[in-house]
């Protein structure tokens, strides 16, 4: 039963009345809240000054639209009158979305899944709330997640927070035993600021405290100075140790269920080998070995298990389930997008089909899935929770994509049926165990996963593995018609947001180039999906006066400017989409965005990018985006972005912001090397300098052709690539010119010759043949 209490004022003033604010926000999931029985606000500065004019609490809520656990909350608490009571009369309701906001978002999870948990640890504040150590146990087990919801003071300032909580209804159920509901949360909250309102505000301040002295002990760098180096290529090992310990040698991946796929440390243990002959001596060949093996492995048996949709294509976003059986059913663009790359640097260095395979699903999924906008840009999200049938008025999590067996009977007949049940593990009873299904949404149901290769299950039914193939590559035809006709999709949230089109540019960029010799006519489609979404951020969401971005467009550029993730994520886009084309108005727009977030987010002090432009008065602090989480962080993803840009133009101050970024790190960095996979290729070079391949001559000319299918073949890490055609002309050419004088004088004599050189430090060897070319590959990171 939920409570009616009495707002917090007791004063005789008139009861404030709230009114829904979320129809005019931009952000399908904000907007999906419009209609609650919660009256919730948009942060705003109108939002926020009531706050401090009502002397109250804000509640702040955060989520995205393919959260499955924050429909739960919104359909047990948000939508029901009494839980929406005690929100309206005591408090100022807050809604947000992560993805347009991450810098709140982190501000605040920051609190949750390290301070909040780290204060109750030490028994900090557990008398201003009475059952606060099992509120918070609850609210902070694990790493956090969402929905993130924080109690704030007027002056935004964290004094309690947490994630999921059950509503009144699901209290009654038996996995919710001992656990804290929503509503005593909310009554204990009002309590403690009805009565014990100083020692919440000096909690409050005590917390902010914390995070700023956490955020700064965070940001404690050192500077590297001519011939001592403080990041060693020791620290690559000591990732690749801590990854191996936690190596699941049953299933892959690492460490215990959840599991995410976390394409960043699969990235850095698939590209140990090939950083430098320096580093395989330093961590050990075996060792380099062994870090490719449980990439590979692990990337195989998620593309053959339930986190892979076998009928549609695409990844989702994690596994509830160690053995990657049963997902949680949202897809990411930037899950696929990252998925893209390093299921193509697995396919680079092995050569293996299903790792290709793999990637062109992905690939296939954004851009020919619901994702895709027509004119070019790429969606952001598809929902895990959706309709079983046309006409079902209740929505389950995962109904688009699991199967009972009667289904694939009908559908395919019970020969067929029965030939991919085998194939696909679909049984009678259904392939989820009971445990992880608390709210009985799959019962007989079946997440589609391979256990056995096609060879394996066809010798089984006397069948050739061609004829076997033939017959799963037709079922799947079917049962996607099935799927498309009969299931009404998952919601799609279709705001694009800037910086993961930059990833997905990025995977498409460098999957068309691997393509381009290997099969052109795939390559060609890629590579004109990446061009259009560039194209698209360019014109909608880019302001070429001061070569700003903002953060998101929905039928229109959203209000927020874009932060430093979006900066860098797109400069990554746009590198990959030059060496993808060799245009070089990607280069020289990349050029320019650079320059935009130097100016915008640099740290002149430290080193390093700041999550978001100075000056923001609705935020307590100013982040930094060092780790990697399920995206790669800003500053590796800078770092690297330097270096490359620092090769491209010949100018060696880019490598110089390139280090201090790296060494703005350098405690953090040394403390837990493995928490910044990809910082850690810029540590490499920040070592050993990184070098240009430089190929110049007649794009026609047969030689060069030839030198550029090599070139396609391999996976360059700290290398960049140049191509120039002397009979090429025009402005972003001369451009390209007037700053590489290295660039510039091999074109001299190319007409009717090809020139390959490969370039470090300033220094250049030309090759005179494509033999001597796979030579020198036996050094090239």
């Amino acid at each position: 039963m939920t409570t009616s209490l009495p707002i917090q004022d007791g004063s005789s003033k008139p009861k404030l009345k709230l009114t829904n604010q979320l129809s005019a926000s931009s952000s399908p999931y904000v907007r999906a809240h419009a209609n609650n029985a919660t009256e919730w606000q948009l942060w705003s500065p109108e939002s926020l000054a009531l706050a401090r004019k009502e002397n109250r609490l804000i509640f702040l809520s955060s989520g995205y639209s393919a959260c499955h656990w924050c429909h739960v909350m919104e359909r047990e608490s948000f939508q029901d009158p009494g839980v929406a009571r005690i929100l309206n009369d005591n408090f100022i309701p807050i809604k947000i979305d992560r993805e347009e906001r991450p810098d709140i978002d982190r501000i605040y999870m920051n609190y949750v899944s390290r301070i909040s948990l780290e204060r109750l640890i030490k028994g900090i504040g557990n008398d201003l709330l009475n059952s606060a150590t099992a509120i918070q146990v609850q609210a902070t087990t694990g790493s956090g997640g969402w929905p993130l919801n924080v109690f704030l003071t007027p002056d935004l300032e964290p004094v309690f927070g947490g994630t999921y909580w059950p509503g009144p209804n699901a209290m009654d159920g038996p996995s919710m035993k001992g656990h804290i509901g929503f509503v005593e949360v909310l009554e204990k909250i009002v309590k403690a600021w009805k009565e014990q309102q100083d020692k919440c505000l000096a909690s409050a301040k005590d917390i902010l405290q914390q995070l700023k002295e956490f955020t700064d002990e965070g940001l404690k760098g050192q500077t590297a100075t001519e011939g001592n180096e403080i990041l060693e290529i020791d620290l690559l090992e000591e990732a690749y140790q801590h990854f191996l310990t936690r190596y699941d040698t049953v299933n892959g991946g690492f460490g215990t269920a959840p599991k995410f796929p976390t394409p960043v440390n699969l990235a850095f243990l698939l590209r140990l080998s090939s950083l430098s002959s320096v580093v395989e001596d330093i961590v050990g060949d075996m060792e380099c070995e062994k870090a490719k093996f449980m990439a590979i492995t692990t990337l195989r048996n998620m593309n053959r298990g339930g986190l892979h949709d076998h009928i549609g294509n695409g990844f989702a976003r994690y596994s509830v389930t160690a053995d990657w059986s049963l997902p949680h059913f949202e897809k990411m663009l930037y899950d696929n997008a990252q998925l893209i790359s390093v299921f193509l640097d697995a396919y680079l260095l092995n050569k293996d089909s299903e790792m290709l395979d793999a990637a062109l699903d992905a690939a296939d999924y954004l851009c020919y899935g619901p994702l895709s906008h027509k004119d070019g840009g790429f969606y952001s999200a598809e929902d895990a929770d959706s309709y079983a049938s046309k006409g079902d008025t209740e929505k389950r999590e995962g109904a688009f994509y699991i199967w009972d067996k009667k289904e694939l009977i009908k559908i395919l007949g019970a020969q067929d049926a029965d030939i991919c049940a085998k194939y696909w593990n679909v049984r009678t009873d259904g392939n989820i165990d009971p445990d992880k299904d608390i709210h009985d949404e799959f019962l007989r149901q079946n997440v589609l996963q391979i256990t056995q290769t096609p060879k394996q299950v066809g010798d089984m039914l006397g069948l050739t593995e061609a004829t076997f193939v033939e017959k799963i590559r037709n079922a799947r035809i079917k049962l996607r018609e099935y799927r498309e006709k009969e299931r009404p999709r998952p919601n799609l949230d279709d705001k694009i947001l800037t910086g993961w089109n930059g990833l997905a540019i990025a995977a498409l960029s460098r999957l068309a180039a691997a393509l381009e010799f290997v099969n052109p006519e795939k390559s060609k489609k890629y590579l004109d999906f990446a061009i259009r979404a560039a194209r698209f951020i360019k014109t909608n969401v880019f302001e070429p006066r001061n070569f700003s971005l903002k953060r998101v467009w929905r039928d229109s550029p959203g209000v927020t400017q874009a932060f430093a993730d979006d900066y860098a994520f797109l400069i990554h886009g746009l590198l990959y989409l030059y060496e993808a084309t060799f245009d070089v108005s990607w280069l020289r727009w990349a050029h320019n965005l650079q320059a935009a977030q130097t100016k915008l987010f640099w740290d002149e002090a430290q080193g390093g990018f700041f999550s978001t432009e100075r000056g923001a008065s609705d935020l307590i602090l100013r982040l930094k985006d060092g780790m990697d989480s399920a995206e790669p962080s800003t500053n590796g993803i800078s770092a690297a972005n330097l270096y490359r840009l620092g090769n491209y133009l010949g100018d060696t101050s880019f490598g110089g912001l390139a280090s201090k970024t790296c060494h703005a790190f350098s405690t953090e960095l040394m403390q837990h090397p493995f928490l910044f996979s990809s910082m850690l290729q810029s540590v490499v070079a920040s070592n050993l300098g990184t070098g240009t391949v430089i190929l110049t001559g007649k794009k026609t000319n047969p030689e060069v052709i030839a030198y550029k299918e090599k070139l396609r073949k391999r996976l360059f890490i700290n290398r960049s690539i140049l191509f120039m055609d002397p009979a090429d002309k025009n402005e972003d050419i001369d451009w390209l010119l007037g700053k590489n004088e290295i660039l510039r004088e091999s074109l001299k004599g190319t007409e009717t010759k090809a020139r390959l050189q490969i370039c470090d430090n300033r220094s250049c060897q030309i090759l005179k043949d494509a033999e001597e070319l796979e030579h020198a590959f036996a050094d090239l990171g």
